[in-house]
């Protein structure tokens, strides 16, 4: 009994040290810091707190910098230009960066600078590929799915872009920024489509965590909202 359990937590200990020799750690590290300057500055637009904001802007060099407040979205958009950029070269080299290469959460890094890029219609179907593979969640590929349809003007499919735009209010009148989730393929079965995809969440538990009216709307609806 005692020379089984022995083997057993050998095998474990052996196992898991070989998993952790196949990681690329220099690749990690370099996504790692990829993905914290592709995220840090959509924390600091999404936080409420103004203590972490100070504590973002101190993070990412621009403490100093009194019109960093003014020019966030162009910072981001450098940024996002930057970064990919570096994810198409490892791409190349290495294919998808996936969790068998570089680990969880790093195999994700690449798909958020994908999804923040304008060139999702390229890589979509490696992102695909990799999902299949289990190299990351098949709800990263949902995500990146829906939104290149949703940028392409069509019915998204697992509900998980939401939109604003600007609308006037009929009730005050003025312009107000107005969020609502982007019109869906068959709205009645879209938590199914979720569940299989392996979303945790109803499209309507989803609207609650972000904060946005669930309300379905079709294509015809959003063009003529003004």
């Amino acid at each position: 009994m005692k020379k089984s359990l022995l083997l057993i937590l050998f095998l474990s200990f052996f196992c898991a040290n070989y998993a952790q020799d196949k990681i690329n750690q220099s690749l990690k590290i370099e996504l790692d810091s990829i993905m914290k300057s592709d995220q840090l500055l959509r924390e600091y637009v999404s936080v409420k707190s103004e203590t972490r904001k100070e504590e973002i802007i101190k993070e990412a060099g621009y403490a100093n910098d009194p019109s960093f407040k003014n020019r966030i979205w162009l910072i981001m958009k450098t940024q996002d230009s930057i970064n990919l950029i570096k994810i198409e070269k490892i791409i190349t080299e290495f294919g998808y960066p996936g969790k068998t290469l570089v680990g969880e959460p790093t195999n994700v890094a690449a798909f958020y600078v994908i999804q923040h890029s304008s060139e999702i219609a390229q890589y979509l179907p490696l992102i695909e590929q990799a999902a299949k593979k289990g190299e990351i969640s098949f709800t990263r590929f949902a995500m990146m799915k829906d939104r290149y349809l949703t940028q392409q003007g069509k019915e998204q499919i697992y509900g998980t872009q939401i939109q604003g735009k600007l609308r006037t209010n009929p009730e005050t009148n003025r312009k107000e920024f107005f969020y609502y989730f982007s019109p869906m393929e068959d709205p009645s079965k879209v938590n199914k489509r979720r569940k299989k995809a392996g979303f945790e969440t109803t499209i309507e538990e989803y609207a609650k965590e972000m904060d946005v009216e669930y309300k379905v709307y079709t294509l015809d609806e959003i063009k003529k909202m003004n």
